[in-house]
Formats: C-alpha cells, structure tokens, sequence
C-alpha cells in the first residue's frame, strides 16, 4: 500500500517533525498558504492537489477543517484520513481536549513560526498599517481591530527555535497592551495522523469516490457547521 501526505506550508515544519518522531517515509504534497481567510479558494487548491495523486491507497490530510475549507473534497481511487480538528492550533496543541482547556480564556490570537512566514496575521496588519500610516496612527487602529482581543499565545511546536521569534511576538504584544504568553505544544495528534490508529473519535475515514459532507465534520458531539471557532489561528 502506498501513501501521501498533503498539508499546507503553514504546518510544514511540524510535519515534518512527525514524520521524524514516526519514522514514516510518505511524500509530502504542500498547498500554498495564505488561504486560510479564504475557504473556497483553499478548498479548490486542496482538491487540486488530491486530484494530482496515482497509485496511492491512502492520502493523509494534515489539516484541520478550516472554516469549512475542506468540505466537498474527494479522491477517486485513494481513501482520505483527516482529523477531527477544527484547525490547525487542534492539531499542533495535541488534541481536542486540550484546545478547549487552552481555550477558555476567550479573545486569545494564536501564533507560530509558520503562521508567522506564510499567513495574513496581526503582526503583518500591523507593519502594513505603519507603513500606510506611520506607527501612531497604526497603534490606534490596531487597538481599535484588537479591541476584544486579551492575549498573543505562542504555541511553542519543538520544530522551530522559540527565540526567532519571540522578539516580535513579545514587542507586539507589548505596544498592544495584550498578555504574551506561551505553550507548548504536541506532536500527537499529528504522529497519530501519520502512524496510526485512526479511530473514529478523531480521524474521519472517506473512502474513495466519496465527499467530505457536513455530517461528517463533527468533533466531540460538536457540529463544525454551527461552530463559533474562527477561520485561522485566533479565537
């Protein structure tokens, strides 16, 4: 049997660390990142992608359901495992479980290395409001967006050196009067993606032909449909 990995650049680093800690040996089939604001476009470069693979038994999706970005994705031949997370902070904190538990504090905006380089996020608002309207005028607006915000988390993932960007986080934190704080975060869900079991409390089997429905996207009795997560890395 073979397999494929596809995921987005976002998380590439701390798949590439599972596949590390797993000792498996799947290709990696990467999606452009910056899409996560944008569900459709990122569901269509997903499909996109899984529509490029032959001969495979199984394609793993190292994503999380993404404001809905996933829904209607099928492969013709290859059974798909994705997880039962709402996004990617699930799959790079370790669990369901233990998203909820971080999450109780509510106005957190999560953040990492990846999220950092490839998405739209409050930092690179931030700079481009400097540059349009120099830093006082940003701050103010900035604060205004930020209004309901409490804290800047730093999911520390092990696949990056904290202290590359802990200087930024902290400074911008700093400015916007918001509580920097940091966690550490776990590889197990993803290790679990990668090695297996794959039960249905977390993983979603879809076999081949057959689309991701509404029905299937539901994470601890909890339907994603009605869910209040955001899209990205902020609550």
């Amino acid at each position: 049997m073979s397999t494929v990995i596809i995921t987005c650049q976002t998380i590439q680093r701390e798949v590439n660390l599972a596949i590390s800690e797993t000792g498996v040996d799947y290709p990696i089939l990467l999606v452009d990142s910056g899409l996560h604001n944008f569900p459709d476009q990122l569901g269509k470069a997903i499909q996109d992608q899984i529509d490029k693979v032959d001969n495979t038994d199984t394609i793993l999706m190292a994503f999380g359901f993404c404001g809905n970005g996933l829904l209607g994705i099928k492969a013709r031949k290859a059974r798909l495992i994705i997880p039962r997370a709402d996004d990617c902070i699930t799959l790079m904190l370790g669990s369901y479980e233990v998203r909820k538990k971080v999450q109780k504090e509510v106005g957190t905006y999560f953040l990492t290395k990846g999220w950092l380089e490839y998405e739209r996020n409050i930092i690179s608002e931030y700079e481009g409001c400097v540059l349009r309207y120099g830093q006082a005028r940003a701050l103010r607006v900035m604060k205004i967006m930020l209004n309901h915000y409490r804290r800047l988390m730093v999911i520390d993932t092990k696949a990056y050196q904290l202290d590359e960007i802990l200087n930024k986080t902290e400074s911008f934190a700093a400015a916007m009067g918001m509580q920097h704080e940091q966690y550490v975060g776990s590889m197990r869900f993803l290790n679990k993606l990668l090695a297996g079991p794959w039960g249905p409390e977390e993983f979603i089997i879809l076999e081949p032909g057959r689309e991701l429905a509404f029905a299937d996207m539901r994470i601890d009795n909890y339907s994603i449909e009605s869910s209040q997560f955001l899209s990205g890395f902020n609550s």
